[in-house]
């Protein structure tokens, strides 16, 4: 089990909104929102929390150089969260094993996991493109509520 149950259930209760909470340089952290979801990891199969970044966002800097990352869902009093290490996958992050086929098939497979829907899946993989969108791949190695 990778203790993401719980994290899994909630992801209905607020349409994948988490807040995702990464180091930056001066050791400070910065705290961001997100859609986020529980799905295998596309190289091990392992259950990982992933989202989406934009290719351009504070939080693919701070990952970058420190990958690590904390992330937490809520809805309601309800709440859960994934704390560990971070792999990226995107066009400026090659992940071994996630050609841009891949990539793009994952992205809509966070896309999907954090409960989303799309009318127009080309459409969908054309702005992921144009905003160098990555993937963020949490594999957590602390979980709450435990």
């Amino acid at each position: 089990m990778s203790g993401l149950e719980e994290f899994a259930r909630l992801v209905d209760g607020d349409h994948g909104l988490v807040v995702v909470s990464t180091l930056r340089a001066d050791g400070t952290i910065q705290s961001s929102v997100a859609n986020a979801g529980v799905l295998p990891h596309p190289v091990t199969g392992a259950q990982v929390v992933g989202l989406v970044s934009r290719g351009d966002a504070h939080r693919l800097t701070n990952l970058r150089a420190r990958p690590r990352a904390t992330v937490v869902i809520r809805a309601g009093w309800q709440w859960a969260s994934a704390e560990g290490p971070v792999e990226l996958a995107g066009p400026d992050d090659p992940l071994p094993g996630v050609d841009a086929e891949r990539l793009r098939l994952l992205l809509r497979e966070i896309f999907t996991a954090a409960g989303g829907t799309h009318d127009d899946w080309p459409a969908y993989d054309r702005v992921m493109a144009e905003e160098r969108r990555t993937a963020v791949l949490v594999t957590p190695e602390r979980t709450q509520p435990s």
